[in-house]
């Protein structure tokens, strides 16, 4: 069953950022990783907007996405993503 992650980030650091997200695609492609989304938020139509951006990644299922974030390539990226944003990364199965 496919699953999804969707992060919300706040930049720190807008060239960390930007190493971050070219470097971060290559980690997911072993794992079935597919963008599906990203882009900048706007504005809240309800509720109160904690984020500047947010993106989707389709996985095939839960495991692969599991398995991703352990893998030895995304950790390695952590010390950079923690320089460059405040991310949340959240998972969904569907269906729901």
């Amino acid at each position: 069953m496919p699953a999804f992650f969707i992060v919300t980030t706040t930049v720190k650091d807008a060239d960390k950022y930007r190493e971050y997200g070219e470097r971060v695609g290559a980690t997911l492609a072993p794992f079935g990783g597919k963008p599906v989304l990203r882009g900048k938020a706007m504005s809240a139509l309800t509720g109160e907007l904690n984020h500047e951006t947010a993106g989707i990644i389709e996985f095939p299922d839960l495991a692969a996405i599991t398995d991703w974030h352990a893998s030895a390539e995304y950790q390695a990226l952590l010390p950079l993503r923690a320089e460059a944003a405040d991310m949340t990364i959240t998972t969904y199965v569907v269906p729901a």
